[in-house]
């Protein structure tokens, strides 16, 4: 659905039926020029020079319709050529017509057929390249006239200024039509997400419900199963809802540090696949993504309802952070024990904090841990924050839980291995 909508916004593009009214432009302002060089024939200085210029005028336009059709066929070459056989007629008309009518102000050979010309370049590259050729243009005109005239100058700001008019609205509708086909790719992408949604709603969420429930009621080591489908349960229903599905990890990105790489990438429209990586926003991943798969019926997750986009390198180590962190709760605080993630998108750096209502960490224990070679926290946590250029505060009150609070500056790069940013 959504690539047969982008079809319909391509055909529907404002640029099409300019480039055929163009090309009408160029083949009927082709035939006035060339009448109007039949009415004045014999008032002509060197009539074959005229003549043999308009003969070539006409096979050009002729010849290079198909180039004018579309903005594909119509590159710079052609459009480098096309302006030099303008600025040749302009240039010429002096040598051809009697200076009487150079001076009394007569139009140049090619007439208005050169505004054609200059609308091609607007139509193909923008308001920029229309200043360009017209002002070419303004340039030869007053070469031929040896001096500006009032005609002249009025000549030349006329087509100056309606190319590049010409040209802004066409840059203008050229982002219209993106941003309509970006909107049509995430209706699409919704629907879609909508439907999948409905599918694992009637059929995997109902199942684990039903073994949370049976293993309940069955106890024992189906009581342990059915807590797990239950927290399975919980956790598919947040992805689904907040759409950061995640998909399976791709074995090549595993991090050897941490033993997992967790993570989606946002495909077109709002998807996201393995890596977090916004479509149009290249270099730079969402951390929601990376840490969403963390929330289950123990871990509650809290984020900003915009992306929080960071370096790809510093997103996935403060993720494994984050990992190492849920970690120690579930080897330390038990798994009874509840876990928060919060995270705040600061202007210049990125807050992330884990906190947990386990029993806490007794004052020394973690230079103990150091002590006898337990580096979790040490290089887990602490190392990676400090290779990002960030920080890493833990704050623990026995019997009250563990706050881990790990921020990373904004603009941060990291090159694993060396500690340096």
């Amino acid at each position: 659905m959504g690539k047969d909508r982008r079809e319909r916004v391509v055909r529907m593009s404002v640029e099409l039926p300019l480039w055929r009214a163009l090309t009408a432009y160029r083949v009927l302002t082709m035939v006035y020029a060339i009448l109007l060089f039949a009415f004045a024939y014999r008032e002509f200085h060197r009539q074959w020079v005229a003549v043999a210029y308009f003969a070539v005028l006409a096979a050009w336009t002729l010849a290079t319709l198909p180039r004018v059709a579309g903005a594909a066929r119509c590159t710079k070459r052609f459009l480098g050529a096309d302006l030099t056989v303008a600025i040749a007629g302009i240039l010429l008309t002096p040598v051809a017509d009697s200076h009487a009518r150079v001076v009394g102000g007569a139009t140049t050979m090619p007439s208005i057929w050169t505004a054609g010309s200059v609308l091609a370049f607007a139509i193909k590259g923008g308001w920029r390249w229309a200043a360009f050729a017209s002002s070419v243009v303004a340039v030869a005109n007053v070469t031929e006239r040896g001096e500006p005239s009032g005609d002249t100058i009025h000549n030349v700001v006329l087509v100056w200024i309606a190319s590049i008019a010409i040209g802004y609205i066409v840059e203008v509708a050229r982002a219209s039509e993106r941003t309509l086909a970006r909107a049509l790719e995430i209706e699409a992408a919704t629907r879609e997400r909508e439907r999948l949604a409905r599918d694992i709603h009637d059929s995997v969420l109902q199942v684990l419900a039903m073994v949370q429930r049976r293993g309940a009621a069955l106890g024992g080591e189906s009581a342990e199963l059915g807590r797990m489908a239950g927290e399975q349960e919980v956790a598919l229903r947040t992805l689904v809802s907040s759409g950061l599905v995640p998909l399976a990890r791709d074995p090549a990105e595993a991090d050897p540090a941490d033993g997992e790489s967790r993570g989606v990438r946002e495909r077109p429209g709002g998807v996201r696949e393995p890596g977090g990586q916004k479509a149009g926003e290249p270099g730079r991943i969402d951390l929601r993504a990376l840490l969403a798969p963390h929330a289950g019926s123990r871990v509650s997750f809290a984020e900003p309802g915009a992306p929080v986009l960071l370096d790809p390198a510093a997103a996935k180590e403060l993720a494994a952070a984050v990992s190492a962190a849920l970690d120690n709760v579930r080897r330390h605080a038990g798994s009874g024990a509840r876990a928060w993630i919060l995270v705040e998108d600061e202007p210049d750096e990125v807050i992330v904090t884990v906190r947990d209502d386990g029993p806490g960490i007794p004052d020394g224990r973690l230079a103990v841990a150091e002590g006898e070679g337990r580096l979790g926290v040490a290089l887990s946590i602490r190392g990676r924050l400090r290779d990002l250029g960030g920080s890493a505060e833990l704050i623990s009150v026995p019997g009250q839980g563990t706050e881990v609070e790990l921020k990373v500056p904004r603009n941060t790069r990291t090159t694993r291995g060396n500690g340096r940013t």
